[in-house]
C-alpha cells in the first residue's frame, strides 16, 4: 500500500483533497503540451535556490521557452529575469495573479482567454501554500502544478519532498521533454 504524501510544512492541514504526486516529470511535460493556455508563475526564491547545480530561475527560463508559455514574474523577480536577458510576459504581485486566475471573467495575460494550467515555482513554501489553497477552493477549470522542491498539497499536482539533485534532474527532464525553443 502506497503511503500518503506529506506536506513539508507539517503543522498545516490541507484537508481531504490533496495534490497528486508527480511520480515522473514526464507527466508535467504532457500537461504543458496538452494545455491550451499554460502560464508559469515564478517567485523570487528562484534566483537564490540551486536546483541540481544550477539556479532554479535558469531552468525555469528554459522550461518557459521550450514550452512556449508566458511567464509572470512576481515580487522582485523581474530584475533577475532581465539580468539573464529574458523578459517575462508580465510582472505582478503573487496575490494579484492568484486573484486574477480565480476570476472567471479575466481573459488571461495575453487577453486570449482564461488560463487552464497554472504552474508555480520559485516561491516561499508558505506563500505558495496560501495561493494554491485559494485557487483550489475558488477557481473553476484551472489545474495547478507546483514545481517546487517540496510537496504542496493544495496544488492539483506536486513533486514529493525531493533532495536538491533529484529536483534539479526532474526540472531538466521537463525542460528536455518540451523540446528546444525555436
Amino acid at each position: 500500500m502506497m503511503s500518503q504524501p506529506e506536506p513539508w510544512q507539517k503543522a498545516e492541514i490541507p484537508g481531504p483533497t490533496k495534490a497528486l504526486a508527480i511520480s515522473k516529470p514526464e507527466i508535467v511535460v504532457g500537461m504543458i503540451k496538452n494545455a491550451k493556455r499554460p502560464l508559469l508563475i515564478v517567485g523570487p526564491v528562484s534566483a537564490e535556490r540551486e536546483a541540481g547545480g544550477e539556479k532554479e530561475i535558469d531552468r525555469l527560463i528554459r522550461i518557459a521557452k521550450n514550452g512556449r508559455m508566458p511567464v509572470v514574474a512576481t515580487s522582485g523577480t523581474l530584475i533577475d529575469f532581465l539580468k539573464r536577458n529574458y523578459e517575462p510576459f508580465s510582472w505582478m504581485p503573487a496575490v494579484d495573479i492568484a486573484n486574477r486566475l480565480r476570476d472567471a471573467d479575466w481573459k488571461g495575460v495575453k487577453g486570449e482567454g482564461q488560463h487552464d494550467l497554472a504552474i508555480f515555482a520559485g516561491m516561499q513554501y508558505y506563500v505558495e501554500w496560501l495561493l494554491l489553497s485559494g485557487l483550489k477552493h475558488f477557481s473553476r477549470g484551472l489545474r495547478t502544478v507546483s514545481l517546487g522542491r517540496y510537496y504542496q498539497p493544495h496544488a492539483n499536482w506536486s513533486f514529493l519532498n525531493l533532495d536538491e539533485n533529484a529536483w534539479g534532474q526532474s526540472l531538466k527532464v521537463i525542460e528536455n521533454g518540451l523540446g528546444r525553443a525555436q
